[in-house]
């Protein structure tokens, strides 16, 4: 992964650049986190080709690909700014820290006010969702509810990942998408949450940060991961059975992760690939769906 890095570095302005600052705090590796639920639904939500690319379609993939993640990431940068001093993600040049630019600021809260755009274009159930992607994303890291120090909570408010596709399902198909498949989702997200949290178990507890791995420590949050994991591919089975044997890689994985003994640090970088991999695999199949019936 240092190779992704290094790539990065390549391509984008440097990281004193203000350009290129606000592009690192974006995480490029996460971009499709939340713009890849837009591909997939849109997948689902289109009756032909001309929807995929509907002027819509296209926005909703373009904000959430990079305005929503320096939204999302910088809010999150802002009130962990001292939290950050603990964490090994900055200190290895991986992710950048919150430096107090307030033209970057300014940038980070446009770029939130940017999606209340989108909201004369959607159905009701499209405002809601939207509207909860942003509170959830503000609040998962500011007060006062600051959602990610306090266990439990901090999984379940990540459901955020989510709320992206269920807004373009909307705006596309007009009625809200399977519950079964939004559930599914959900649950994978607190897993995939709860996961990604496990190397910053000592760096938060130094820094006085309650989370869920905190709480339930290294061994239990592996099993709450397969556990949420396998109630994901459960649920999902009831929107059709291949996402749900899809979704069973993951606990396999963790499996895998333990008995070959990688360590966590590492593996956690892998997961923009294999999620990647995964949503292609959704999309491929709406896709199919969609030309074939």
């Amino acid at each position: 992964m240092d190779t992704v890095t290094d790539r990065l570095s390549d391509v984008v302005p440097s990281a004193e650049s203000r350009v290129g600052y606000l592009l690192r705090l974006s995480r490029p590796r996460f971009w499709l986190y939340l713009g890849g639920p837009v591909i997939v639904a849109v997948a689902y939500a289109a009756d032909g080709p001309a929807d995929l690319f509907s002027p819509l379609a296209v926005a909703l993939f373009l904000y959430f690909t990079l305005p929503a993640n320096v939204f999302l990431y910088g809010v999150n940068d802002v009130f962990d700014a001292d939290v950050d001093e603990h964490n090994p993600k900055k200190d290895e040049g991986r992710e950048v820290s919150y430096r107090g630019d307030r033209v970057a600021l300014a940038v980070v809260v446009l770029s939130g006010v940017l999606a209340l755009a989108f909201l004369p274009w959607l159905p009701p159930l499209g405002v809601l969702a939207l509207l909860a992607w942003g509170a959830l994303s503000v609040e998962y890291s500011a007060p006062p509810f600051r959602f990610k120090t306090t266990p439990f909570l901090d999984s379940l408010s990540n459901g955020l990942y989510i709320l992206p596709g269920v807004v373009a399902y909307a705006a596309i198909e007009g009625v809200a998408p399977p519950a079964t498949a939004v559930a599914g989702a959900w649950l994978w997200t607190m897993g995939m949450h709860t996961f990604s949290a496990i190397p910053d178990i000592e760096p938060d507890r130094e820094a006085g940060i309650r989370t869920t791995a905190t709480f339930l420590g290294e061994s239990n949050t592996y099993y709450y991961c397969v556990m949420t994991w396998l109630l994901a591919a459960f649920v999902f089975t009831y929107t059709h059975w291949a996402f749900g044997l899809v979704l069973l890689l993951y606990p396999g994985l963790v499996f895998g992760i333990l008995a070959v003994g990688v360590d966590i640090d590492e593996a956690y970088w892998w997961y923009p690939a294999i999620n990647t991999l995964v949503g292609t695999v959704f999309t491929l199949g709406g896709l199919w769906v969609m030309l074939y019936g």
